[in-house]
């Protein structure tokens, strides 16, 4: 339940994790202590427009403030780990935009992968495996060297992750529909899961607006692999190979071959399938035979706030 506190002691700080299907965001005190929750729609800039993304965060930190009566001047640090904020540009403008709605406080804009590895392993070592919207693997040693491989985007990259998994879906059917595969459970499946009337009217969503259609086929997936659908358990198997081949390249780029391996699996595919959790522990023991898995304790938008009172308080240090 979100602690009563007094507006008057005006030093809160904001977290947020922004994807390409939601945002979550935290308020706390200064002394870490968590206010206030609240989700958003996507804030991923890259996959969405700049005004979309700027809504849903706004959106979601109205709704802590206002539960608090909090101004957003009694903000004194905000940490934003935004899909698409490895690049420089994006990283730059949502910077201005905090910067510009929240006059008194420090603002760090980072990825989303930088803030998954805070929530799993703190300032430690290790690997997250990424996979909601998107997917990546993105690890950090013992000296501060880091590897990243995936999340680019779903045009050529995000393998394994509920886009990918929700496009591949989409193709099976077609497959099967035209006889250039086996038969499917998700073609009669499909066009009620996603509420259309028919398949013009759902391709016409898909080129609108693909992250509003495939990441939401992947609980279908998942659904209909459990329940035995086996062209569904081969794309989840696919998908398993592809997300496992992203923490072997950070392990290599990292030199971590022959020695025990920490990753933590972050992300909304993670539990949804005991067909695909199931796959990616197999395909983790035969790729990566050394790893242990990690425990995350605290969501990623915990882990922001952490970092922008850890980044606020340094800042009040150096003055």
């Amino acid at each position: 339940m979100p602690q009563k506190v007094s507006a008057s002691e005006a030093a809160y700080f904001l977290g947020f994790d922004g994807g390409g299907t939601k945002t979550d965001c935290v308020l706390s005190d200064s002394e870490g202590r968590v206010l206030a929750r609240a989700a958003g729609g996507p804030s991923n800039p890259v996959r969405t427009s700049y005004m979309k993304a700027w809504f849903s965060l706004s959106e979601a930190a109205d709704t802590v403030l206002s539960r608090h009566k909090i101004n957003s001047g009694d903000i004194r640090g905000i940490c934003a780990g935004l899909g698409g904020a490895g690049r420089t540009g994006v990283a730059r403008r949502a910077k201005t935009f905090f910067e510009r709605g929240y006059p008194n406080a420090t603002v760090l804009v980072t990825t989303d992968l930088e803030i998954a590895l805070e929530a799993a392993f703190g300032a430690g070592e290790g690997i997250i495996l990424l996979a909601g919207t998107g997917s990546a693997a993105f690890g950090r040693d013992a000296s501060g060297h880091t590897a990243r491989a995936g999340g680019r985007g779903p045009w050529f990259s995000d393998e394994g992750s509920a886009f990918d998994i929700g496009r591949r879906a989409f193709q099976a059917v077609t497959l099967a529909d035209e006889h250039r595969g086996p038969a499917t459970a998700l073609s009669k499946r499909m066009l009620a899961w996603h509420d259309a009337h028919d398949w013009d009217a759902l391709l016409e969503h898909i080129a609108k607006s693909p992250d509003a259609i495939f990441p939401r086929t992947f609980p279908l997936v998942a659904k209909l692999a459990d329940a035995g659908d086996a062209v569904s358990r081969d794309i989840l198997s696919a998908a398993a190979v592809s997300l496992v081949s992203l923490a072997e390249s950070v392990s290599k780029s990292l030199g971590w071959e022959d020695r025990e391996i920490p990753i933590a699996e972050v992300g909304g595919v993670y539990g949804r399938s005991k067909v695909f959790d199931a796959a990616i522990a197999a395909e983790l023991k035969k790729i990566l035979p050394r790893a242990r898995l990690a425990a995350v304790e605290i969501s990623p938008a915990e882990a922001a706030v952490k970092m922008a009172i850890r980044m606020s308080h340094a800042k009040g240090n150096a003055a």
